[in-house]
């Protein structure tokens, strides 16, 4: 293949070394040369890289995406003047098993760079993004750690015999932590702790169950755990409220794509924010389509098919935390009713029926899958949302939109034909 770019660098990255392989015109005339040198991973060194790259003449950078490690290589270079640095998934440039090593990585990587079409480049966000996604990711993992926590609490209530999650939705709301304050604080009278119930616990039977659930082998250990417990779960919830604020600061720089999210059902702040943070506020510019980003993401189904046989349909791992946000955005939205309501039930009927779980797992990914686009779409477009309403499939299914969209689809396979129904009396 024609070689595009003259003079460019390849970098297999790793934690402590990088290995640089850099091509170059050789001496004669259409000769290439090649050259392998290792640097440390430390920042300066990084940087010293980095102008000795552009000394050479080096325009284009490219290099594997190795997690974490890859961020300082890419900010280093980013500093420069550099024509384009590319971060590529390994999974597109993976090595021939047999001649694997770091030398021979980066020179792969220049081979398949060089004719610039092969490869092609990951998104990066910018710095101010970078930010969003940091936090929004943190904020992930204290909302599961809270999560742990609580059922550690549960647990140890459990343990204890008292069975107050048999009872009460939330062992964290007003009513139940009021309970587990009384048991602490030495109370083992049922019925007292019971009264402690407000609003809908204090229903003649809920206060009936709450008396028998409450009593138990509570120790002065349970008492201490149930402690350690409450005190850790208020702490996760303050750096989670701390959280928000920090984020909502950092989206205000967004304000119209955040308005223009904030039209599609199940789009609250968290999912607003998770997604500026792993795709950013103009997809359009990183993902030439809606269907390229919903690989991406890994919400489309998975296609590997051999002997004209389709051998499994599942996503994919990826998307690590956009997935599970635009799944959790697709559960509030099925409860608004609209166009995307219907579709969840119309897909659950198709794929098994409402009493089949996997049939509504499914076609909650489906949904997901379509809030995805609509998402891609309206930040394209600069458009807001409107639902076309729960009656949308009933009037796209009419008898005479299916007659219009067969003959629509004779004339594509016969351009230029004239199409005459004939109804069967007149026949």
């Amino acid at each position: 293949m024609r070689v595009l770019y003259d003079r460019v660098a390849a970098i297999d990255v790793h934690k402590d070394m990088v290995k640089v392989a850099v091509r170059v015109p050789g001496a004669r005339r259409g000769a290439r040369k090649t050259d392998v040198a290792e640097y440390r991973t430390f920042y300066g060194v990084l940087q010293e890289m980095g102008r000795e790259l552009r000394r050479r003449g080096v325009t284009h950078v490219v290099m594997e995406a190795s997690g974490i490690y890859t961020e300082p290589v890419y900010y280093a270079l980013a500093e420069l003047d550099f024509t384009q640095v590319l971060v590529v998934n390994p999974a597109h440039v993976k090595a021939l098993k047999g001649h694997k090593t770091d030398a021979k990585d980066a020179v792969r990587l220049l081979d398949l760079y060089e004719c610039g079409a092969v490869v092609r480049g990951s998104y990066i966000p910018s710095p101010e993004l970078k930010e969003v996604r940091d936090l929004t990711r943190y904020r992930v993992k204290t909302v599961q750690a809270r999560t742990s926590e609580i059922q550690r609490l549960q647990k140890t209530l459990e343990s204890a015999g008292i069975k107050l999650s048999s009872v009460v939705s939330d062992v964290t709301g007003a009513s139940a932590t009021a309970m587990i304050e009384a048991l602490i604080d030495g109370e083992r009278r049922g019925r007292v702790m019971a009264d402690l119930a407000q609003t809908r616990l204090r229903t003649a039977g809920k206060m009936a169950d709450l008396s028998m659930a409450l009593s138990g082998r509570f120790t002065e250990h349970h008492a201490l755990m149930c402690r350690l417990h409450l005190d850790q779960i208020d702490g996760l919830g303050q750096q989670i409220d701390g959280l928000d604020e920090r984020i909502a600061v950092r989206t205000a720089r967004y304000s119209r794509e955040t308005g223009l999210l904030a039209t599609i059902p199940g789009f609250g702040d968290v999912v607003i924010a998770g997604w500026l943070g792993a795709i950013g506020p103009a997809p359009h510019q990183h993902f030439a389509t809606a269907q390229r980003l919903a690989s991406w993401a890994t919400l489309c189904p998975g296609n590997y098919m051999s002997a004209k046989k389709s051998k499994g349909g599942r996503t994919g791992d990826g998307g690590a935390y956009i997935k599970p946000l635009l799944v959790q955005a697709a559960w509030a939205a099925i409860r608004v009713p609209g166009r995307l309501q219907a579709r969840f039930h119309r897909l659950v009927r198709r794929f098994g029926g409402p009493r089949n779980k996997g049939a509504q797992k499914r076609a909650i990914v489906a949904i997901a899958h379509t809030l995805l686009k609509i998402a891609y779409q309206i930040l394209k477009t600069g458009r807001p949302y409107t639902d076309l309403g729960d009656g949308f499939y009933d009037t796209r299914d009419t008898t005479q939109a299916k007659q219009d969209y067969l003959i629509r689809q004779l004339r594509k396979l016969n351009p230029g034909c004239h199409i005459t129904i004939t109804p069967a009396e007149a026949a």
